[in-house]
């Protein structure tokens, strides 16, 4: 698919400007920031026009004692990091780089990242992508402004739009200034693996750490072909869990000789130094590093009580590849390449959850839903949202289509 036209707009007025004129002419747009997901989803549609947020950038406000951050769209996202890493500080939610699992090296931006809704292995423990996120200028599909939230943490003012606006893809408006919670950087962090352990023993050992008092911050487990690129020489060719402390140093000490312990009696626990398991983390978190390029990959959100199960149902029919994050409820699976993505074994094998086609070929994302097909109610629901904020249906009108 080819774009009719690329609009770089300078700031929020042309971006009405751009939008009103799709609107009324009922030509689809198609949205997109540093550029580093553009191989995900639906492609564009044929003749659609692009708009590239990535002029509008810049960090607008930042006030570290507040742990509030505002910044335009397009601002990319190390240079939000490093601003807060200055003041010891970080984006809990971990946003992933998926630039490199996409085959791109564009950077990724504040605006993709919250409308990707995307989360790194700490979710487990500080929150998903909408929970950082206090505020939000926006344009609707035909040219509305609109502003929710605040620069407050406690924020109540009018509907928690933010919330809804994160995870769309830009299909419901287009987000131009965002408002962000940032919070203190780990003081100490620590990371326990433990080699040999099946899938299951796996998932069942994570569920009962992290339904204990230990403040797990990373519970991930890789299946032997993905621990044989981690690159940890003490894992030899094994399965390896993950386990990762973080907060305040005498805490993490504390917590961390009580996971000794506890695992220590049954378990060849070690403990790789703190270089290798932050490189471990950053590659469990990108996710492209331990997957095959050239292979097809799901993104699976389910219940970890089923995760083990699913896989080993869907190793049946196919050769697997792995990696369990989120102590096992969220699973990302490589599968050989193949002209329907295996959709239909996939989602057949779920028993609840969804099943999201990250990567594959543009032919294939063309004719197979990207996302999981919704239930009648909620797929009505999702139209009468997208027509409130998109009366014309110009924002990607296919992205998330279930029909191809």
């Amino acid at each position: 698919m080819s774009l009719q036209s690329l609009f770089q707009p300078r700031d929020a007025g042309e971006t009405v400007e751009i939008l009103r004129a799709c609107s009324e002419a009922g030509t689809p747009v198609h949205i997109q920031g540093g550029g580093s997901k553009a191989a995900f989803g639906r492609p564009p549609d044929e003749g659609a026009t692009g708009i590239d947020l990535s002029s509008l950038s810049g960090i607008i406000l930042y006030e570290p004692d507040e742990l509030v951050l505002t910044a335009r769209a397009g601002t990319p996202l190390f240079e939000i990091e490093a601003a807060v890493a200055e003041r010891g500080q970080c984006l809990a939610f971990e946003p992933p780089i998926f630039g490199p699992l996409f085959g791109s090296d564009a950077s990724s931006t504040l605006g993709g990242t919250v409308a990707s809704g995307w989360s790194g292995p700490r979710r487990i423990r500080a929150g998903a992508v909408r929970d950082h996120v206090l505020g939000a200028h926006a344009v609707g599909g035909d040219g509305r402004i609109f502003k929710s939230g605040g620069r407050v943490v406690k924020n109540v003012t009018g509907f928690d739009l933010p919330k809804l606006l994160t995870g769309s893809h830009g299909t419901l408006a287009v987000m131009t200034e965002i408002t962000i919670k940032v919070l203190p950087a780990a003081e100490s962090r620590h990371t326990i693996v433990v080699p040999g352990l099946s899938d299951g023993s796996a998932i069942r050992l994570l569920a009962e750490l992290l339904g204990a008092p230990f403040e797990i911050a990373g519970a991930v487990h890789l299946q032997a072909t993905a621990a044989a690129k981690s690159g940890l020489p003490a894992v030899a060719g094994a399965p390896a869990t993950l386990i990762r402390l973080e907060g305040f140093g005498p805490s993490v000490a504390e917590r961390r000789a009580a996971l000794e312990v506890l695992l220590g009696t049954e378990h060849n626990i070690f403990m790789p130094d703190l270089e290798d398991a932050d490189r471990l983390w950053r590659a469990v978190r990108d996710v492209a590093d331990l997957v095959a390029d050239d292979r097809i990959l799901w993104r699976l959100s389910l219940p970890a009580t089923d995760a083990a199960v699913v896989v080993a149902a869907i190793s049946k029919y196919l050769a697997t590849e792995a990696l369990y994050d989120w102590g096992g409820s969220l699973v990302w699976l490589a599968l050989p390449p193949a002209a329907d993505a295996h959709a239909g074994i996939v989602r057949a094998s779920l028993p609840s959850g969804h099943a999201t086609l990250m990567r594959a070929p543009p032919e294939i994302r063309a004719r197979i839903p990207v996302f999981q097909p919704q239930p009648a109610a909620l797929a009505a629901l999702s139209r009468r949202v997208k027509a409130a904020f998109d009366p014309q249906g110009v924002l990607s009108p296919r992205f998330m289509d279930e029909e191809a």
